[in-house]
């Protein structure tokens, strides 16, 4: 018997880098981890590059998704090849859902104050915004980091509807980040709940895989060693 090959998928102004923690941890698990590299141009490009990362595995694959990466493997996690999905603090939307439609019952998170358009529509985050709202439980210079790696992202992201949800049809995993000043807690438990997902809640900021890596990394084991397959 052999556990899911893992396939990180990283979220919105942000980078492969986000798994940085907690990679070492699983590969000591004895797991095998690809992190995918997004564009973020768009919806289709992301789910695209997500395939492509897909192809180049043998055997069952669980996909984990942070943040935006949470509608991307919602879409991408279709594949035969996929066997389960772990969310973490992540958008988790119905079919025709968009990411920039989820949520709005609630206030605006504090951290979308903080993004900043260019002249071709991507947005970048304010060093202020990772320090205070993204990742506000890491010491700075970490913060500063993630700034310096951040990926730009189109804005056109957020407007495209999602296909049919993988979710439905696969087991669930989910963390909470209490903390969270992007996607607010109450909307992340909504998600928890329209997955019925197995959960792990944490008072992280919006990167728990970073601030609460050990938790996290052993809540994937745990899920990739509940869906064993025979080689």
């Amino acid at each position: 018997m052999c556990a899911p090959h893992l396939l990180l998928v990283h979220g919105a102004w942000a980078d492969g880098s986000s798994w940085r923690k907690i990679i070492p941890i699983l590969l000591g698990q004895g797991l095998r981890v690809t992190a995918v590299q997004l564009p973020l141009t768009s919806l289709a490009d992301d789910v695209a590059a997500t395939q492509r990362a897909l192809a180049l595995v043998d055997g069952p694959v669980l996909m984990v998704g942070h943040s935006y990466g949470g509608a991307v493997i919602t879409n991408a996690g279709n594949d035969a090849k996929v066997v389960g999905l772990v969310y973490v603090a992540a958008f988790a939307p119905d079919e025709g859902e968009a990411v920039g439609e989820l949520g709005k019952e609630f206030p605006p998170p504090p951290g979308l104050a903080e993004l900043r358009p260019d002249a071709h529509g991507f947005l970048s985050m304010t060093v202020q915004g990772v320090l205070e709202n993204f990742a506000q439980d890491l010491p700075a210079e970490e913060g500063r980091l993630m700034h310096a790696v951040q990926t730009p992202t189109h804005g056109a992201t957020f407007g495209a509807p999602t296909g049919q949800p993988a979710w439905k049809t696969r087991p669930n995993w989910y963390v909470v980040a209490t903390e969270d000043r992007m996607i607010l807690p109450a909307l992340q438990r909504q998600f928890v709940e329209r997955l019925n997902a197995s959960t792990l809640t944490l008072p992280a900021s919006h990167v728990p895989m970073l601030s609460h890596p050990g938790e996290v990394a052993e809540f994937i084991d745990r899920a990739a060693r509940q869906l064993r397959s025979p080689k």
